[in-house]
């Protein structure tokens, strides 16, 4: 779990980089006004989110739970902490897989990329 934690945590701070090219390039495509752009900035912003605020700190409090971490192991359910983490995790997969098609589709753009 510690591992899958440690994994979670880089990706984090390496897709923060994703964004950024994102604008670069739209820039670069003159399409940051479209709609379909938008949309996609504001999913990315909601996985991060979810991301930064309910998964990393689920995970932090299972790992402080599992290694005996004292008042938060107290009252620590590991069957509902499992099934909270498999839900946002899988909120956070989804916004991201709709990004994804977004950015393939680009639904309404009048050019070709």
């Amino acid at each position: 779990m510690r591992l899958l934690a440690r994994i979670c945590r880089v990706y984090a701070v390496l897709g923060a980089l994703v964004p950024m090219f994102g604008f670069a390039t739209a820039i670069g495509m003159g399409v940051m006004g479209d709609a379909w752009l938008m949309v996609s900035i504001g999913l990315t912003a909601i996985a991060a989110a979810v991301l930064v605020g309910l998964i990393l700190p689920g995970q932090r409090r299972a790992l402080a739970a599992l290694s005996g971490g004292g008042a938060e192991a107290a009252g620590f359910d590991p069957g509902r902490a499992r099934a909270r983490l498999a839900m946002w995790t899988g909120v956070f997969n989804l916004l991201w897989a709709v990004v994804t098609v977004l950015m393939i589709v680009r639904p309404g753009a009048s050019h070709g990329a």
